[in-house]
């Protein structure tokens, strides 16, 4: 018999799938077990499909969200990723399910969440993933170039220090804007150049620091 919170994680599944053409994504949400990521008194409310505070003003992104951007983001077991947001680690644990826990990278500005984020990771079999405290403007510029990269928060441009670090053909994905923001697609062409395409207005805690 599944637990409560199978079950509950496998119809948060069917109801993100309309939404996603990539059953590798779909497996992967049904593998990270949410509720451990979110605080004790917000468990009820895991597997529901909207954001959830995680403390420090920040949230944790509603599973279609996170499931969207994995299958725009195309990834590939092997590929090395940067995500601007750590959070509470649950975006990067669902990364880590489709490129390998050893392929990601996070920023996190807040001290405390990537503290939680980084242990919480670990316990749950994610510990190759790395997580450093800091700017996400600035990237993580040791690890470049990334195959693609990805917002968990909304920045009113992309930072140009993040675009030089994807490789020639990789991707940037981010909310873009201020007040109203959209998911912004950017593949980066040989010249360095961006060619963007756009994926519907969104709502994201904005970037700090």
């Amino acid at each position: 018999m599944p637990t409560s919170h199978e079950a509950a994680r496998r119809r948060m599944v069917e109801t993100v799938t309309p939404r996603v053409d990539d059953d590798r994504v779909l497996a992967a949400l049904e593998t990270v077990p949410r509720h451990e990521f979110v605080p004790p008194v917000r468990r009820d409310s895991a597997y529901a499909d909207r954001p959830l505070p995680i403390g420090d003003g920040q949230t944790i992104s509603a599973p279609h969200m996170v499931a969207i951007m994995a299958d725009l983001l195309a990834l590939e077991p092997g590929d090395d990723v940067l995500e601007i947001g750590t959070g509470c680690g649950y975006h990067a644990a669902v990364t880590a399910e489709l490129v390998g826990d050893e392929g990601v990278y996070s920023v996190e500005y807040s001290e405390a969440l990537a503290d939680r984020a980084r242990k919480q990771l670990t316990d749950l079999g994610y510990g190759g993933v790395s997580v450093r405290v800091g700017d996400g403007r600035t990237g993580w510029p040791r690890h470049a170039p990334y195959d693609a990269v990805y917002f968990t928060c909304a920045t009113p441009a992309l930072p140009e220090p993040v675009v030089d670090q994807v490789r020639s053909g990789g991707q940037v994905l981010a909310p873009i804007g201020t007040g109203r923001q959209t998911l912004v697609e950017a593949t980066k062409r040989p010249d360095g150049s961006l060619e963007r395409a756009e994926h519907g207005g969104v709502r994201f805690v904005g970037m700090r620091g």
